[in-house]
């Protein structure tokens, strides 16, 4: 059974909140109203699938909330339809420049806002596919592994990098914040040798911080342990 799209619809007119709110729900969707951006904050923003939002709102405005959702990465990629009576092109221009995914000018009738929402969620849901295609590439700020192609950029540059300092770079930056032990690495990247030396790992190690600039400084040893990748 499919989950229930998760919208809030946050506006300070509690008579048009809530009847949108019904409406959304007699529509399948699951619905949550918040009656200011203050109540709003209180909520787990990350957890909706789409937030419809007014600007014109009282300490807090719609487009400062947008502003802290887009600022946050928890919530920097919740899809935002603004929802207002402000209709000049430098609103919706505004707006838009926030990070909206699209505005809706009111009065509005019930059908086309449905209609905005099913357009944004499919947007939304063929961005999550795309990632889910892409999602060989690993990477941390401006470091980049791709497994399919077995490259590695730092900053956009290309590093080459043999076969074993790949793959142990892969393992730690696939696993941040766990260590792994000299005995673990050489299990998983050396598993067909006879006889590999911990010192092994200890030089490739080192080669790859070299290679990987200022991002070396995040590959960390743990005395007694053995190394990881700590953001």
């Amino acid at each position: 059974m499919e989950t229930k799209k998760k919208i809030l619809v946050v506006d300070d007119e509690e008579a048009l909140c809530d009847g949108l709110g019904f409406n959304l729900e007699a529509e399948g969707y699951q619905v949550d109203m918040a009656y200011s951006a203050e109540e709003a904050l209180a909520l787990n923003l990350a957890a909706y699938d789409l937030i419809l939002l007014d600007i014109m709102m009282g300490e807090i405005s719609g487009t400062q909330l947008a502003r802290i959702m887009k600022s946050n990465p928890a919530t920097a990629s919740v899809p935002i339809i603004f929802c207002t009576a402000k209709d000049t092109e430098e609103d919706m221009i505004s707006g838009l420049d926030l990070g909206a995914d699209d505005y809706i000018m009111k009065p509005y009738s019930l059908n086309a806002v449905l209609a905005r929402i099913r357009t944004v969620l499919r947007r939304t849901a063929a961005s999550v596919a795309l990632a889910k295609a892409d999602s060989d590439l690993v990477s941390y700020k401006g470091l980049v592994l791709s497994a399919k192609n077995r490259t590695c950029t730092v900053d956009g540059t290309e590093v080459k990098m043999p076969k074993k300092e790949f793959e142990i770079l892969l393992k730690l930056i696939s696993n941040s914040g766990q260590v792994f032990t000299r005995t673990d690495l050489l299990n998983e990247i050396w598993p067909d040798e006879v006889v590999v030396l911990d010192r092994v790992v200890d030089v490739n190690i080192t080669r790859i911080r070299q290679k990987i600039g200022i991002y070396g400084k995040n590959i960390v040893t743990r005395s007694g342990y053995g190394y990881g990748f700590i953001e």
